[in-house]
């Protein structure tokens, strides 16, 4: 039975974290670890499936393996900070919330906000945290050393004051550090991006459904309408297009949805919806939040 669980659980379950950089130590030292925003899964991409508006890319192989998903939002950067393509056979390092809500399937899919391209001929590292006004991270490991020639930009590309910094998320590119506790480092660039608390947030929807479609909702006559085909798959059911709309299966569930009409299939049942399920964007179907939240309940 798959269940909801908070994503760090489902780490210690799985057992396949890992850090971008390796972190320095000093004999004798005792150092008390605090746990950071983000945590870290590291692997080779073997397989890309294309998904409505998204890439599914699958890590690992046999027994250990996880998949994620890549859309537009996403951050995918090598180790010096330029914006690169995924492709089979890179090695990536991607950063997920260590306290997001996710879902317990197997293999476990993940949503991250960045991804990193790890190459075999560079010494730099990345961190992604939220750090201090003293511009410590939040693990307590790095420190920056920051002056006015250091490179700080958003995700658009301007630039930000180093002061406002403690207001991100921060993906740091960097070099050399010092052997100290926590190491300390001058970087070579760094990129900012919003706060998971400061993304929109509906208190309507629940976190496991907010986690995966983020802002990408509507609000038609009074309803909250999300995209069909990404809440399915990501809630581990087959979507199946009909042409004008889809069956949606799994195990001895089916739903059977067609836009434009209220009615839609429900095994031999027939049900209502009160607004019809439409293509509310290019090759995207939207339902009510009402339908995908019971198909969450019935992986619960």
């Amino acid at each position: 039975m798959k269940k909801i669980a908070p994503l760090a659980l489902s780490v210690l379950l799985l057992g396949t974290v890992s850090a971008y950089a390796e972190q320095p130590t000093t004999e004798g030292t005792e150092q008390v670890e605090k746990a950071g925003t983000f945590i870290q899964h590291r692997g080779n991409i073997t397989a890309v499936e294309q998904r409505e508006n998204a890439q599914l890319f699958t890590v690992g192989q046999d027994d250990n393996v996880f998949n994620f998903y890549v859309d537009d939002k996403t951050l995918v950067f090598d180790e010096h900070g330029n914006e690169v393509k995924l492709k089979i056979g890179d090695t990536i390092s991607l950063s997920i919330y260590a306290d997001q809500p996710m879902i317990l399937i197997y293999p476990p899919q993940y949503a991250p906000p960045v991804v990193i391209v790890e190459k075999d001929d560079t010494a730099n590292s990345v961190k992604v945290a939220q750090f201090d006004e003293n511009f410590l991270s939040d693990d307590g490991q790095l420190k920056l050393n920051l002056n006015e020639e250091s490179v700080i930009i958003n995700t658009k590309g301007e630039k930000v004051p180093a002061k406002e910094l403690q207001n991100y998320n921060a993906i740091v590119f960097y070099g050399p550090t010092t052997r100290s506790i926590p190491a300390q480092t001058a970087p070579e660039k760094i990129v900012v991006f919003p706060k998971l608390e400061e993304e929109v947030v509906n208190p309507e929807i629940a976190p496991e459904i907010q986690a995966i479609i983020g802002e990408d909702y509507k609000e038609v006559d009074g309803k909250i309408m999300v995209p069909l085909r990404m809440v399915a798959e990501e809630l581990d059911f087959k979507v199946a297009s009909t042409g004008n709309g889809a069956i949606i299966s799994k195990g001895a569930l089916s739903y059977t949805i067609t836009r434009g009409e209220t009615k839609y299939g429900h095994n031999r049942a027939l049900k209502h919806f009160d607004v019809a399920p439409a293509l509310l964007e290019k090759n995207k179907t939207y339902v009510e939040y009402d339908f995908v939240k019971e198909l969450l309940n019935h992986i619960k």
